[in-house]
């Protein structure tokens, strides 16, 4: 599998290396693996729903009502 590093994904999606950070520590880009202290993105990931933003939120409350 091909892994970009977090400086390039934060690049790729547009938010910052902390945001990515983020998503990975809380295990919401699947298949991301932190070595020696840098987190690696599979190279295919699509970037996570900014549960922040109106779009986000519908998303995550039609989530919440699934479940």
């Amino acid at each position: 599998m091909d892994y970009i590093t977090s400086k390039e994904a934060s690049e790729k999606w547009g938010v910052t290396i902390r945001q990515i950070g983020y998503y990975c520590s809380d295990g919401r880009i699947p298949g991301a693996v932190k070595m020696a202290g840098v987190w690696l993105i599979p190279k295919d990931a699509q970037k996570p729903m900014d549960g922040r933003t109106k779009q986000g939120k519908e998303l995550k409350n039609a989530e919440n009502s699934l479940h």
